[in-house]
């Protein structure tokens, strides 16, 4: 479900390890959440959220989530929410290896690092919920214009643009691009070159850096979970979900 990987200097790898294409279940969200909250306790001095080569994360498992309840449905979000939070909120700094493929929840989880490092070539990356049936948590649009820009963020979302790698570095989405091979690499050695640097300096300069990220978690009753529930047993997103998903069997057969 979820790699553990020690490098030198004190560098934690998670690995999502959920084939074939790491979609987020619940049981990979809270692995993740979970994973990212104990690190700097076990004495990790950073750590690299990385995938399978090819594919980072396809985003949300929709064919297993369209098997929940509304209270399940709930949980889960709350449980992806406070996966977010743990990112945004981490002490030490967190490097997204994109490996591939990084659409919705995939694009999310990189959003909230510090760094992004995707695989050059024909991979995509966005937040494409607009285009099956879903809007974008307003706590991730908040991230992703803090990132990008308002205008930017904007014209994105309302299109649910997914952008190949070289479109989403002159975008700022990403801010480096590696071989599908040398990912992994690329951020290590981003973050060996952070660790170089006074520490109580750069954390503590870190940490009022991504305060506003931190603070878009600050109020539970903010993150407006209900509202995501009503969302997802729309008629429209649940007819779209549902289209979706016979597409994908159907190319499978």
């Amino acid at each position: 479900m979820l790699d553990h990987i020690k490098h030198a200097n004190g560098i934690r790898e998670l690995r999502l390890a959920c084939p074939p294409v790491n979609a987020l279940n619940p049981d990979l969200v809270r692995a993740l959440r979970e994973a990212v909250a104990s690190a700097p306790q076990e004495g990790a001095q950073a750590l690299i959220i990385s995938g399978a080569p090819g594919i980072f994360s396809a985003g949300l498992d929709v064919p297993f989530l369209l098997t929940l309840d509304r209270e399940r449905m709930r949980a889960f979000w709350s449980e992806f929410l406070g996966m977010c939070a743990a990112l945004a909120r981490s002490p030490i700094p967190i490097v997204a290896a994109i490996t591939g493929h990084s659409p919705a929840g995939g694009a999310v989880i990189a959003l909230f690092c510090d760094f992004r490092v995707m695989a050059h070539g024909a991979y995509r990356i966005g937040l494409n919920e607009v285009q099956v049936g879903l809007t974008v948590p307003d706590v991730i649009r908040v991230a992703l214009t803090r990132l990008l820009g308002a205008y930017r963020a904007e014209r994105l979302l309302v299109q649910g643009a997914m952008l190949e790698s070289e479109v989403a570095l002159r975008a700022s989405l990403v801010d480096e691009l590696a071989d599908v091979d040398h990912v992994i690499a690329r951020a290590l050695n981003w973050l060996e070159e952070l660790l170089k640097l006074p520490r109580h300096a750069m954390l503590s300069t870190r940490e009022l850096a991504r305060a506003d990220l931190a603070g878009l978690f600050a109020d539970p009753a903010a993150l407006q979970v209900d509202t995501l529930v009503e969302m997802w047993f729309a008629p429209e997103a649940q007819s779209t979900l549902r289209a979706l998903v016979e597409s994908l069997k159907a190319r499978q057969r």
